[in-house]
């Protein structure tokens, strides 16, 4: 009996991490595309490693703080959570239209990145500093994030159940996107390697055009992983400010439409549409309240 009561409670471990899983999964999208993209590039290729592996210990420490504290608003203040999804779905609508306004172009932050490590009197240790601490404070928020939904997945569960998903949600989710971004920003230097080393034998066969072919993709990739992004940003957003305004979720669901691919299709571009739009008030919130606060001083 004790056996069987052992492998029903894993068996339900394992059913509602994956319910967790796929709930975070557009999240985690975004999560993977924002640190690849911003550990990329700008730092030398034997720092690239040990700078991943700083914001991931950083992730650690996130999550184990956000973890707690999630699991006591869960238990002492459970009606938090929705506002707390809203303010989170907001938040992911405002990076995914910013990055849409700004698709060709770089952040002015970026650039004053990329002036820092030209500057002479800038260290590099301080410009990887830098790099290590916005990312982790980008990982905070998205961290928050990944939990409260996962948390929203299994509201109705134990509090001791809750723990040990959102745990394992937790070191999934960070040893995943750190060693998919500690990849990523290594393909060009496996890339280059490759083509180097056919060079050196005059060789042109299968592995440099391989090492070429590679060397696009890792190129391609960030591109393709900030897109991604973006999308998972909206669409995320989108679908958690319509299930939490009830007037806008059922919108969708009283269309008489009796194609599920099309009313599938239908219900994601609502959401984009929607993430679009709340995103794009709050940039010109931001916008305002920036310029408001600059003409003040």
């Amino acid at each position: 009996m004790a056996g069987g009561s052992f492998f029903a409670l894993l068996d339900d471990i394992v059913f509602l991490t994956k319910v967790a899983a796929s709930k975070t999964a557009p999240v985690l999208g975004d999560d993977l595309a924002v640190n690849a993209q911003s550990l990329s590039g700008d730092i030398k290729p034997e720092r690239e490693l040990p700078v991943v592996w700083a914001v991931a210990k950083g992730s650690f420490l996130n999550k184990a703080i956000v973890v707690p504290i999630a699991l006591a608003l869960s238990f002492f203040l459970p009606f938090l959570i929705q506002p707390l999804l809203m303010l989170g779905g907001l938040f992911l609508c405002y990076e995914g239209s910013e990055k849409l306004l700004h698709l060709f172009k770089k952040s002015a932050h970026h650039e004053a990145l990329l002036a820092a490590v030209q500057d002479e009197n800038v260290s590099l240790l301080e410009f990887e500093k830098e790099k290590i601490k916005d990312a982790i404070k980008m990982d905070t928020v998205l961290s928050a994030e990944i939990i409260v939904i996962a948390l929203g997945s299994i509201q109705d569960q134990t509090m001791m159940m809750q723990f040990i998903v959102l745990s394992i949600i937790a070191v999934i989710m960070t040893v995943g996107v750190y060693g998919l971004v500690g990849l990523f920003v290594k393909l060009d230097d496996i890339a280059l390697h490759i083509i180097r080393n056919e060079i050196k034998k005059r060789a042109t066969g299968f592995k440099y055009l391989f090492g070429k072919g590679l060397l696009s993709l890792a190129t391609q990739l960030m591109s393709l992983l900030s897109f991604v992004g973006m999308v998972a940003c909206l669409l995320i957003g989108g679908e958690i400010l319509s299930h939490g305004l009830p007037f806008l979720g059922h919108y969708v669901d009283s269309l008489n439409i009796s194609n599920n691919a099309f009313k599938t299709l239908l219900s994601l571009s609502f959401n984009a549409v929607l993430g679009f739009c709340a995103g794009l008030i709050v940039v010109s919130l931001i916008k305002v309240s920036s310029k408001l606060l600059h003409n003040k001083a």
